[in-house]
């Protein structure tokens, strides 16, 4: 891959990692309830987990679903199920009193795992290597791959910090719930896009 075109590809992932999306809306939700700290592993999980999942595409698994169409709609179900219950987790992050939050943050594991059925996730994987590795070589792929991992950190590191500075808004607990179901409805929302394409 030349450098004009990982340079695009640093733009696009940069674009695509940074602009709203279930991913950043979870971790905005997360710095508000756990403050930028307690949200690394999350971060860590989402920007490596995102990454290896587009270098996996790279290496051939969106010509699965091409090959077996069943299998989109069986991550379709697994996705909406998965984001249903984080939005639960989401809504019921605060404590009924005291202002002082319930729950635990994602795991890097959860937050990695959870790339698997995000769909924009899957979006940008596909644009991404269908666009960037056109020879489609594992080198290329990787090389796609990288390129997330570069610029993935840096953009939703950029949520999870605006989610903690918000925190000095959601001083009580009545605010703070308000916030966190606002959060499980927008993550609900970013479904309706995917659900009805």
């Amino acid at each position: 891959m030349d450098m004009t075109l990982f340079i695009a590809l640093l733009a696009f992932a940069f674009v695509s990692s940074v602009t709203p999306g279930p991913n950043n809306l979870m971790l905005l939700a997360s710095g508000a309830n756990f403050g930028l700290r307690r949200t690394v592993p999350h971060m860590f999980g989402v920007s490596l987990g995102h990454s290896f999942m587009v270098f996996i595409v790279g290496l051939g698994l969106a010509q699965m679903f091409q090959a077996y169409p069943p299998l989109r709609q069986i991550m379709l179900v697994a996705s909406v199920a998965y984001m249903s219950w984080l939005a639960w987790k989401i809504a019921h992050a605060s404590a009924p009193e005291g202002g002082k939050v319930g729950g635990k943050p994602l795991t890097f594991f959860q937050a990695a795992a959870f790339q698997w059925v995000n769909p924009k996730g899957w979006i940008m994987a596909i644009g991404a290597q269908t666009n960037y590795a056109q020879d489609a070589t594992w080198g290329a792929a990787l090389m796609v791959g990288v390129g997330f991992v570069i610029v993935n950190f840096p953009a939703i590191t950029l949520w999870a910090w605006l989610g903690q500075e918000m925190r000095r808004f959601l001083t009580n607990s009545r605010r703070l719930a308000a916030f966190n179901w606002t959060m499980a409805a927008l993550l609900m929302a970013s479904l309706i896009p995917i659900l009805f394409h």
